[in-house]
């Protein structure tokens, strides 16, 4: 009995802690909510700034499922590579969506506040960056922007360094017996993957077999990272258009016309080219 004579509450929440919560120590909610500082009045600045911060959350979670992907490939675990893949096309679909709270910004919604990005673009995004990195698309020039934050562009030179997802993915095929190039194989790892006709023709083999075979299942998944990766950045395209044209980006990228060109690259091209073979 309490004190006071009544029973305690058997299911009321424990709400007497000596320091913080559990939930903020695991969740670093505190933090995370406070990491919002506008630089203008203007109250669409805030949604910008925390879908944008929101963005970089999901490519982190991305990043990890695609590195898990990669070297569950390398160990030849392919369930462990699927079960990453699958859960990326869902990260993915989030992500996608973090821009509906800002895609319908009229021009003079968007020009409110765009000065307060100064030089900040999303180009300069590191765990972005790390993201294409993983999908085959390498430059070294990508580094220059974060030599002034020595642990991001050490990271970034590793990923750099790495093999990709899609490299994995392509030994993968080679060791199960299809006829990868040694030029695929054997490439540098730090230059930007380029279609081969062998990959292709790799690629048409698997899909003219077992529909339920794992390869095909494998190649069902990269193709669905594949097709979401490129509506990313067409609804980033289109967002762009929408807000403010043509002019030119802030960062001093072409803006719109680099995003178009940007939107017209397929990921892990030889899995589409692959589909009029079979």
């Amino acid at each position: 009995m309490s004190a006071g004579g009544a029973a305690p509450d058997s299911e009321a929440p424990h709400l007497d802690f000596a320091g913080t919560t559990p939930y903020e120590d695991y969740v670093q909610a505190d933090v995370l909510t406070h990491l919002q500082h506008p630089r203008s009045d203007e109250p669409g600045e805030m949604v910008f700034l925390v879908t944008t911060q929101v963005m970089e959350l999901w490519f982190t979670v991305i990043v990890h499922e695609w590195e898990t992907a990669a070297a569950a490939l390398r160990r030849g675990e392919l369930p462990v590579a699927m079960a990453a893949l699958k859960r990326s096309a869902w990260e993915l679909e989030s992500l996608n969506a973090s821009w509906k709270p800002i895609a319908h910004l009229t021009p003079a919604q968007f020009n409110a506040y765009r000065s307060a990005l100064g030089e900040g673009s999303g180009f300069q995004s590191a765990m972005y960056r790390r993201m294409e990195f993983l999908l085959g698309d390498k430059s070294a020039s990508m580094l220059v922007p974060h030599r002034g934050a020595p642990r991001v562009h050490a990271e970034l030179e590793k990923a750099l360094a790495e093999p990709s997802l899609y490299d994995e993915v392509l030994r993968l095929l080679a060791r199960r017996g299809y006829a990868i190039p040694a030029e695929v194989l054997e490439r540098e790892p730090t230059a930007r993957y380029e279609a081969h006709p062998d990959v292709e023709e790799a690629w048409a083999r698997v899909y003219a077999g077992d529909q339920d075979g794992e390869l095909v299942r494998l190649g069902e998944a990269l193709t669905e990272v594949g097709e979401l990766v490129w509506r990313w950045r067409n609804d980033h395209l289109v967002a762009t258009r929408r807000a403010m044209g043509s002019k030119v980006g802030t960062g001093g990228s072409a803006g719109v016309a680099w995003l178009e060109k940007r939107a017209r690259k397929n990921v892990f091209p030889e899995l589409w080219g692959a589909r009029s073979r079979v």
